[in-house]
Parts: structure tokens; sequence; C-alpha cells
């Protein structure tokens, strides 16, 4: 362990681990990762995140950093000379820093509810997570990226969500392309990425193995 400068703990379908795979792959970092099984944790992942136990976790040298969008912002103050994430800007910053987290309180929770749920709470979840798309896509307007020009902070939080957008629509019976045309061609420029594209899990593999921790966890 000691030997080993950087190491990612995480899980293959958690975009919250994509999003500092994603980091990473952007800096040139090398790392090492280990996968993590969510339902039997790791005692060298509790140890490092004692108070959620959850991942993704980055080490580096022997120092934890939890919860991934600090981990993000961690990696790009460290790496900073190479493929900045966040702007320099104090303004710009604090507007990508409020997006991102945007993406974590409305995006993820309402996304998660969308396969969870049935009847009318999956319909208001439904509800609430093109809501919360239909923001995302208004802040985008016509730029490229949410970092502009560049892909930044912005993007890295959201892109890993789009291999999870088939299961949201099969179970929600419903197209986010219909709703939020711009914010999938924005996925899809996304996706051409290295980064990206390497990271991103297959749609129709996260979608079985949701369906079958339904199965196992909440259909029993």
């Amino acid at each position: 362990m000691e030997e080993v400068k950087l190491v990612l703990l995480g899980a293959r379908f958690s975009m919250f681990g994509m999003r500092a795979k994603i980091a990473l792959a952007e800096k040139g970092i090398k790392y090492e990762y280990m996968e993590e099984d969510l339902t039997n944790k790791s005692p060298l992942l509790q140890e490092m995140n004692p108070i959620y136990k959850k991942i993704p976790v980055l080490i580096h040298h022997g120092r934890p950093i939890c919860e991934s969008l600090i981990i993000v912002e961690y990696i790009d103050m460290v790496w900073h000379n190479n493929s900045p994430l966040l702007p320099l800007d104090p303004y710009h910053k604090a507007q990508a820093k409020f997006w991102a987290d945007f993406v974590d309180q409305k995006v993820y929770h309402a996304s998660k509810r969308v396969w969870i749920s049935k009847g009318d709470e999956q319909e208001v979840a439904k509800k609430n997570f093109l809501e919360s798309l239909k923001h995302l896509e208004e802040f985008l307007g016509d730029k490229p990226y949410f970092g502009g020009e560049t892909f930044g902070f912005v993007d890295v939080a959201l892109i890993p969500f789009y291999c999870w957008f088939y299961t949201y629509e099969t179970f929600g019976n419903f197209k986010v392309e219909a709703v939020c045309p711009k914010l999938i061609s924005w996925a899809k420029r996304c996706m051409q990425k290295q980064s990206v594209f390497e990271t991103l899990a297959d749609e129709k593999e996260v979608y079985e193995a949701v369906l079958d921790y339904k199965t196992k966890f909440i259909l029993n």
C-alpha cells in the first residue's frame, strides 16, 4: 500500500466513481484502481472512509479524499497544470460548483426514484428528473460544454449519468431526448472524448445490474 502513490476505490456502475476516473484520465494520471463489492465492503474502504463507508475514495500518499466532487476538485488542484476542470475566475468557479452540486441534490435523487419506485411516486420522480435536466439544459445553452469551449467540472459531474439514461427511460417509459435534445447532443459530444467513452459503463449492463439489484434487494 505504501508503495502506491495513488489508489482509487470505486464500483463499476457508480456514476460517482466514474467522475473520479474521468478526472484522472483528463489529467493523464496513472493510479491503481480497486473495485469494491458494495454488499461486502473491504476493510480498506471502511478504514479510509469510516464516516460514510462509501465509494469513491481517492488515496493519495496514504491519505484519503472522500466524496466524488471533492475528489474531482482535489485532482484539479493537485494536478493544476494539465487540463484544468474548474475556471480560475471566482464567479465562474462558484457557478460550476453550484451546478455540480445541483446534479447531486436534484438529478441524482430524482433519477434514483425513477427506477426504485412505481405508480404515482414514479410519475413524480420522472417529472422532477426531467425538470432538473431542463434546468441544466438551460444553463448549457448553446455552449459545447458546461465549461464553455472546454470540458470542465460540471461536465465531469453530469456525464456519468448518461450511461444510466437507458435504465431510467426503460423503467419510466420516457425518452430524455424528447424533452432535452440539446443535453443529449452534449452527451454525445462528451462521448467522443477518450476519458469519457473509456470510463462510462455499457448502458445495457447498467440496466441488467439494476434489474438484478431490484430482484435481490427491493422486490423480495
